[in-house]
């Protein structure tokens, strides 16, 4: 179902699914121009040292590709049941698979995603660290976490419609709340705890820490992640199941 939603979303244009490669690859062009050569923005300072101007752009595509990866499942899942109600009244069918439906959709788009910002790297800094290869390692408790979330506000949008609405403002408010077009260090210590608190700035960041300069994240700190992200998707899940005897009913 995932690569059938994959396929459909670009059936009938004229290069297909490479449009899940050059789309990536125009976001990619546009944030090195913009910030590279209109605004002349500098990442400055990190804990590993100063950055120059070509890696600004791929600083904030490795961020966007995160909350892409997350965005695109949460703004979705208020209307996965609802949108789907011919399984629920009409069809014996495992309607949390809908989650993994959405997610695997985002997980592909994000990979490419990667691809994208691989090359990137190569042509604006370099050389890519070996490091690299451990990202879908950090991505694999955001798997979790988004379908924890996923299957808590699919299950919640049946009964609470006006959900759909609120999702999208949450996900802009979460990309402006996360290190994503600035860095961690340039938050005063006295808010910084906020930003912890938000489930994709580890991420955002241990993937920069692998990807750009070749660093292992805090092994604590992953654990402690892989932790909570699981907590998140058991949380989920058993409030989708405890839910779903109403779904015909209200449907």
């Amino acid at each position: 179902m995932a690569k059938r939603e994959v396929a459909a979303r670009y059936r009938g244009s004229f290069i297909g699914v490479a449009w899940s490669f050059v789309n990536p690859v125009l976001l990619l062009l546009v944030y090195t121009f913009v910030f590279s050569v209109v605004f002349k923005a500098r990442w400055g300072e990190t804990r590993f040292g100063t950055l120059d101007d070509s890696s600004f752009a791929v600083m904030i595509f490795a961020g966007m590709i995160v909350h892409a990866l997350f965005s695109e499942c949460f703004i979705r899942s208020p209307v996965l049941v609802t949108g789907n109600a011919n399984f629920v009244k009409r069809v014996v069918f495992p309607l949390e698979a809908l989650s993994w439906v959405a997610v695997g959709s985002a997980a592909f788009h994000a990979g490419i995603s990667l691809l994208v910002l691989l090359a990137g790297q190569l042509l604006l800094i370099g050389h890519i660290p070996v490091t690299a290869f451990l990202v879908p390692l950090v991505y694999l408790p955001l798997i979790f976490l988004t379908l924890g979330f996923s299957w808590f506000f699919a299950a919640s949008g049946v009964y609470f419609r006006d959900l759909s609405q609120v999702s999208g403002f949450i996900s802009t408010v979460l990309l402006f709340l996360s290190p994503v077009f600035y860095p961690l260090s340039s938050i005063p210590e006295s808010y910084r705890w906020l930003f912890y608190l938000n489930p994709l700035t580890f991420v955002i960041e241990s993937s920069r820490e692998l990807l750009i300069f070749g660093q292992v994240p805090s092994l604590p700190e992953a654990g402690l992640y892989y932790a909570v992200s699981l907590i998140v998707a058991w949380l989920g899940f058993a409030w989708f199941q405890k839910t779903r005897s109403g779904f015909a009913d209200v449907l």
